[in-house]
């Protein structure tokens, strides 16, 4: 038996630096935020990843079926985000159990 049957391929790409890819694996149930923090990408999470905020925006490129449904309240924050796109998600709620692709928004447009 395999132990890297929960591993996952996560690609994220940078709306302010379109040469830049970032792959990195990660396991089953994590969100795209843990993700991000455990590999130092910059992602802004100014709720400290609790649903209270938008900084954490992204775009999923591909792989939306292997990410948890969207609450009725990351739907409401996801609305209020900058540039929000039907791909909008909020990173802090979105738990992997695939493969997927991210955008991240330019973050330069956010108060830190």
């Amino acid at each position: 038996m395999s132990t890297n049957l929960n591993l996952h391929k996560v690609t994220f790409l940078f709306e302010n630096n379109p040469q830049k890819t970032i792959e990195v694996q990660a396991v089953t149930g994590e969100t795209l935020l843990d993700i991000s923090k455990e590999n130092e990408i910059g992602l802004h999470h100014n709720c400290g990843g609790v649903c209270a905020c938008t900084t954490c925006h992204v775009y999923i490129e591909s792989g939306m079926e292997n990410i948890s449904e969207m609450s009725a309240r990351e739907e409401d924050y996801v609305d209020s985000a900058l540039d929000p796109r039907l791909e909008s998600r909020l990173a802090c709620q979105c738990e992997i159990s695939g493969d997927v692709v991210v955008t991240i928004p330019d973050q330069s447009r956010l108060s830190e």
